[in-house]
């Protein structure tokens, strides 16, 4: 099986304000930046074998800490960029909150399409088989993926066996790490939405492993 760390980029000045979409040029603020370099500590037991990340530059900002320090590239997938937001592309979240399709976009997201734009199925969809690629090609690798919060739980919610409805049951905050294991048989979800520490994660010792009883 290979071991998926899925991670949320860490915050920008607009975090939370605005729904940037796919806009570009959005960089990591200060707040941002610190989590990206302590997410390469939180690395540090993790036996790292490859680094994807969306094209954006908020998240491959967010992984290039974590890359430098394991001498990997940063290899960029459009399959993980965030949904394209179409009209609603850069408007402030209070503002949409308070249209009438909104109700949409929170009980019945597997119905909704942004205007102009995409639909979080199809979201779902190409992250879904973008997942399945990296882990095809790192068969019992463990790949850092870097991609934005919607898009992991979207992803999360695929792999609980969850109706994409319900998706938005789980967080993903901001350089949060959730882990999935995908290839033989049944995949399984290990970890959600964790700013913690990865030692979890770390290669068995030879004197029996790292389990304690």
């Amino acid at each position: 099986m290979t071991t998926l760390f899925l991670l949320r980029h860490g915050l920008t000045a607009v975090t939370g304000k605005t729904l940037y979409g796919q806009t570009g040029g959005i960089s990591l603020d200060e707040r941002g930046r610190g989590q990206a370099e302590r997410l390469a500590e939180r690395f540090a037991p993790v036996r790292v074998t490859a680094v994807y990340s969306s094209p954006l530059e908020r998240c491959v900002e967010t992984v290039e800490p974590l890359a430098n320090a394991r001498r990997l590239p940063v290899t960029e997938s459009a399959g993980l960029i965030e949904m394209n937001a179409g009209t609603w592309t850069n408007r402030p979240l209070a503002q949409l909150r308070r249209t009438r399709l909104w109700r949409d976009v929170i009980d019945r997201p597997s119905h909704f399409r942004f205007p102009d734009g995409e639909s979080f199925a199809e979201a779902q969809a190409r992250a879904i088989a973008e997942i399945h690629a990296i882990a095809a090609r790192h068969p019992r690798g463990r790949v850092v993926v870097g991609t934005h919060g919607d898009i992991v739980r979207m992803l999360v919610a695929h792999f609980t066996g969850a109706h994409l409805d319900l998706f938005q049951r789980t967080m993903s905050d901001p350089a949060s790490v959730s882990v999935v294991h995908v290839g033989q048989g049944q995949p399984r979800v290990l970890l959600v939405n964790d700013t913690g520490g990865l030692e979890r994660f770390a290669p068995p010792s030879r004197t029996g492993g790292n389990l304690r009883g």
